[in-house]
């Protein structure tokens, strides 16, 4: 027997869908789906105001100047509200609310409670310290009333006693790649908070290394409300932009023998396997980089190169604020492992059912609570340590052999969309649809297998039973 239902939504399918048969599917995966990678989605900046709308970097600059010379009766009425997210050494400000389940967000203050958090303290505030982040239109009580918002970044790591202030309010700095592990991927409000962090941190992380001119050695200076830096000097003037460095990262797969390549990293948690990586060199084109960073650091040449997806990661060395992944699918055309000892510890091939099994470890959900618990004890003042290898340790004592990055990483959507794209009657279930063999089940469990899958696959089912 053979029926076919259309579906909608997303791509990633739940294991609940399967919760009424009686056999073990053919296709399984996480039921994890990200509407966007991680640190990518900022709801606040998709679109750049024009200047002439008070909300635009221009307009909201000049209406900051007039609230820190404390003039505010000259404030336009039409004026936006402003909120901004302190940041120390690189970590935003952030709070935890939740009994059972533990949820962090972002610390934004007013401006009118941030000029009184600074009172008293190290940090003088001054235009030249805001960065402009972004806007949002909110609808106000009355249906026709907008509020706008705009959002400023600022750093103070100078201000020792803040840390304390800010301390009895239950808020504490946290590293970003804490809040990335904390995070609920299904929690669109969290995700979107944490790409503002990651935007805001890499904006703050370049002024910080970006303060003279590449060109003459005299200081820069912010422009465009922090947007941009300008050189001092009469005769240079040089404009610069937000530095981005692009890194290939590659899933290397041996289609004759269904294996990928999977490397570690003395860096990594022990026990992770993940993608080969590494900065694209000047003069040479993507495709290039990748066949060239997998030749350096395995031996292995690559043939074909596929595009799959890009991922933003300003959670990198300061030095450099914010990379930019962009992610391939690269097929071998040989197979000999010859490792660079000093890029890698080691490399490997793995088979397809050995890479589904690393997949669907409980490590990621296990990191997740354990972070988001953390996060928790530190704003309440209990806990200090932010150590990343630590969430992933496992209570029951029983360890994988090997588990690769979480869904905040783009090498696991590289990893998984390798993994789960299965073929059978000529039929891949990446492009086309989904097939479950074996299906036991009356009309009414078919009915309740298409309601539940309607919910999250945007594919066609196939479902052969007897």
């Amino acid at each position: 027997m053979l029926f076919s239902c259309p579906l909608s939504s997303i791509h990633y399918i739940s294991k609940s869908i399967f919760s009424v048969i009686s056999r073990k599917p053919y296709f399984s995966t996480m039921s994890i789906h990200l509407k966007s990678p991680v640190f990518a989605g900022n709801p606040i900046r998709s679109k750049t105001p024009k200047s002439i709308d008070p909300f635009s970097p221009a307009s909201a600059f000049q209406t900051l100047k007039v609230l820190l010379s404390g003039q505010s009766h000259l404030q336009e009425p039409s004026s936006p509200k402003f909120q901004v997210l302190p940041f120390r050494k690189g970590r935003p400000l952030a709070g935890s609310t939740g009994d059972l389940v533990k949820k962090w967000h972002l610390g934004w203050l007013t401006f009118a409670d941030f000029k009184d958090v600074l009172e008293g303290t190290e940090v003088k505030l001054s235009d030249d310290l805001l960065v402009y982040l972004g806007c949002k239109t909110e609808k106000g009580e009355e249906e026709e009333e907008e509020d706008n918002v705009v959002y400023w970044a600022i750093d103070v790591s100078q201000g020792i006693s803040l840390v304390e202030k800010l301390g009895s309010r239950q808020l504490t700095f946290v590293e970003l790649r804490t809040l990335m592990v904390a995070t609920d991927w299904a929690d669109d409000a969290a995700m979107g908070e944490l790409a503002i962090a990651g935007h805001a941190r890499a904006l703050l992380e370049w002024h910080n290394t970006s303060r003279f001119c590449g060109s003459c050695g005299e200081m820069l200076v912010p422009t465009e409300a922090g947007t941009r830096k300008q050189c001092i000097k009469d005769s240079c003037k040089k404009r610069i932009y937000p530095r981005v460095d692009p890194v290939v990262i590659m899933l290397v797969i041996d289609k004759e023998n269904d294996c990928a390549l999977l490397s570690k990293n003395t860096r990594f948690v022990p026990r992770m396997w993940s993608c080969l990586a590494g900065f694209i060199e000047p003069g040479e084109s993507l495709e290039e980089a990748v066949r060239r960073e997998t030749w350096e650091e395995t031996g292995i040449q690559v043939g074909e190169v596929v595009y799959h997806s890009s991922q933003p990661w300003p959670v990198g060395p300061s030095s450099m604020p914010c990379q930019l992944m962009i992610g391939f699918l690269a097929y071998a055309t040989s197979v000999e492992i010859n490792v660079d000892k000093r890029e890698l510890e080691d490399a490997k091939w793995y088979s397809r059912e050995e890479v589904k099994k690393a997949l669907t470890f409980a490590e990621y959900e296990k990191a997740q609570r354990t972070s988001a618990y953390k996060v928790d004890q530190m704003c309440k003042g209990v806990e200090k340590g932010q150590s990343l290898a630590a969430d992933f340790n496992v209570e029951s004592g029983e360890l994988a052999t090997m588990f690769v990055p979480g869904p905040f990483a783009i090498a696991h959507h590289l990893i998984s969309s390798w993994a789960h794209q299965v073929s059978e009657n000529g039929i891949s279930t990446q492009t086309k649809g989904l097939i479950l063999k074996s299906f036991h089940g009356d009309d009414a469990d078919k009915q309740f297998l298409i309601l539940k899958s309607s919910q999250v696959l945007k594919k066609k089912i196939l479902v052969f039973g007897i």
